[in-house]
């Protein structure tokens, strides 16, 4: 198996960089931006998790690798890890009746996926 093609570092840096604005993109561009590259992170990190507890687990639905990541790290840190990503998941869908994610439900969520990408195993 091959991988990804982009690093959570990397992800988790891009995310940083659309958060201090370097990209000159809308404020609304940059917060679904970055947390659609925050989301992926934690994918990324919780799919290496799975595949080397049962290989080819990660290929998997979102949702599924969710509830199976409680069989194989602590509970607290899959509960965190299923939160965080549900709210990620919405915040990386454009709704025209909806506001966007907020800079700072963002910057909470950065904090959240760093503390549990270590978590998960990731320096």
């Amino acid at each position: 198996m091959t991988g990804p093609a982009t690093s959570v570092e990397d992800l988790l840096l891009t995310a940083d960089r659309l958060l201090a604005d370097n990209l000159g993109a809308s404020a609304a561009g940059r917060h679904r931006g970055a947390a659609l590259a925050l989301r992926t992170a934690l994918e990324i990190a919780v799919g290496q998790v799975l595949d080397a507890a049962v290989p080819g687990l990660s290929r998997t639905t979102g949702r599924a690798r969710m509830l199976c990541l409680r069989c194989y790290t602590a509970a607290e840190t899959a509960r965190r890890t299923k939160a965080v990503w549900s709210h990620l998941c919405l915040g990386c869908h454009y709704h025209q009746y909806e506001i966007g994610p907020t800079h700072d439900q963002v910057r909470a969520w950065r904090t959240e996926v760093g503390e549990l990408v270590r978590a998960l195993g990731h320096p």
